[in-house]
């Protein structure tokens, strides 16, 4: 593990400040996925749709008060469907709204589809200098199983384009799927690797209630790997990243030093950002307190409040210093450089438990750097929910 000392450190409201804009829209549904994402039969009117973009734009500015935006997210969904003319409008709206750094990092999902990957360099103009493209697996029979409706070719098809249009790309793996074993893992990583630009994101296959993969899973229809097995996975994963000069700065994410999601960094750090768009979750400094927000999920339903109200919010809470306390060691435990104890205290009004910390120090799962942050060793990271439910108890 090492040290991110290189990663500004600063927290609080007057720390960096990230805009997610999520669009909910996809070509088909993929079924592992419980992400807030819809599918429609007919065009999107997307000329519609931006107005209500700019409309909770400005309504969320009003509530933050000037902020300098040094990152912004487009999620999804699928935001490559979007029109970059549509990327064009909501970035100038979110200009217009809050200062922006001249440095900012401005990215966007996208599948490796050949009508997408045309539309690439049309968002590189509109200002997205940052590309997160979902390969997920480089074996079609694999990809068929996960329901992506692109093939191994296509992938490396659009990154090769990817490549011609923007000057940061990380794009995403799916692994520990059914039957996988560390040597076709192993295989499968190491080319996708020699693919790699900057930035990796490796996620293992998780089976979430409400979606097609838990029922199949529930009848026995997916044999998901032991957890030993999961373990190996990890491990090797860890080791041929960090081999190749692609550190594991977060559990599943992996950059070469500076590499790293600016934008994502802002969630684990829990500094602040706004969510714009249906179903989109956000974090806000406000005069009340650390608030949570959330719009409404249904796509059309929240166009109809928005343009209405001005916004589709439909949670807006302020977090007791517990709450607050409890998703900063989160969600800052998952990054390797850890947290520092002394903003756990400043958050949550208490400082940590020493003994609590000392029994899972002694255990293995926890340790603290020179510096005096804390961190999750590897182990840790293999249960790191039950590790922050100890900490904090």
């Amino acid at each position: 593990m090492h040290e991110a000392a290189s990663i500004d450190q600063r927290s609080g409201a007057e720390a960096a400040f990230g805009v997610y804009v999520h669009w909910p829209f996809c070509a088909a549904k993929c079924p592992y996925c419980d992400f807030n994402s819809h599918v429609r039969h007919k065009p999107v009117d997307q000329a519609v749709f931006v107005e209500a973009y700019e409309r909770e734009i400005a309504y969320m500015a009003s509530l933050t008060g000037p902020r300098t935006v040094s990152s912004i997210f487009f999620g999804g969904g699928t935001p490559s469907l979007m029109e970059p003319a549509t990327a064009d409008r909501i970035l100038t709206s979110i200009g217009r709204h809050w200062s922006m750094d001249k440095n900012a990092e401005i990215t966007l999902e996208a599948n490796p589809t050949s009508v997408e990957a045309e539309k690439f360099k049309g968002f590189h103009a509109a200002g997205v200098n940052r590309l997160s493209l979902g390969l997920q697996s480089l074996d079609d029979r694999e990809l068929k199983f996960l329901g992506r409706q692109h093939t191994a070719d296509e992938a490396k098809a659009a990154l090769a384009i990817a490549r011609e249009a923007f000057p940061r790309i990380s794009f995403d793996m799916i692994y520990s799927r059914p039957g996988q074993s560390p040597e076709t893992w192993e295989k499968e990583l190491t080319a996708a690797i020699d693919m790699a630009a900057d930035h990796m994101s490796l996620y293992q296959l998780t089976i979430e209630e409400g979606t097609p993969f838990f029922n199949l899973y529930r009848a026995g229809k997916i044999p998901m790997p032991d957890q030993d097995t999961a373990a190996d996975l990890y491990a090797l994963t860890l080791e041929l990243t960090r081999s190749h000069g692609l550190l594991a700065y977060e559990i599943s994410n992996h950059a070469v030093p500076g590499g790293e999601s600016r934008h994502n960094l802002i969630y684990w750090r829990y500094q602040d950002y706004a969510g714009i768009g249906p179903g989109a979750h956000g974090r806000l400094t406000l005069p009340t307190g650390r608030t949570a927000t959330a719009t409404a999920r249904h796509p059309e339903s929240w166009w109809q409040q928005v343009m209405v109200k001005g916004h589709g919010l439909e949670e807006m809470s302020t977090l007791t210093t517990e709450e607050a306390a409890d998703e900063f060691l989160l969600m800052g435990l998952r990054l390797d450089e850890g947290i520092d104890p002394r903003r756990y205290a400043q958050i949550g009004g208490r400082e940590l438990t020493q003994a609590r910390i000392e029994l899972l120090r002694e255990d293995g799962f926890l340790e603290t750097t020179p510096t005096g942050r804390l961190r999750a060793t590897h182990k840790g990271f293999m249960v790191l929910d039950a590790v922050v439910a100890d900490i904090a108890a």
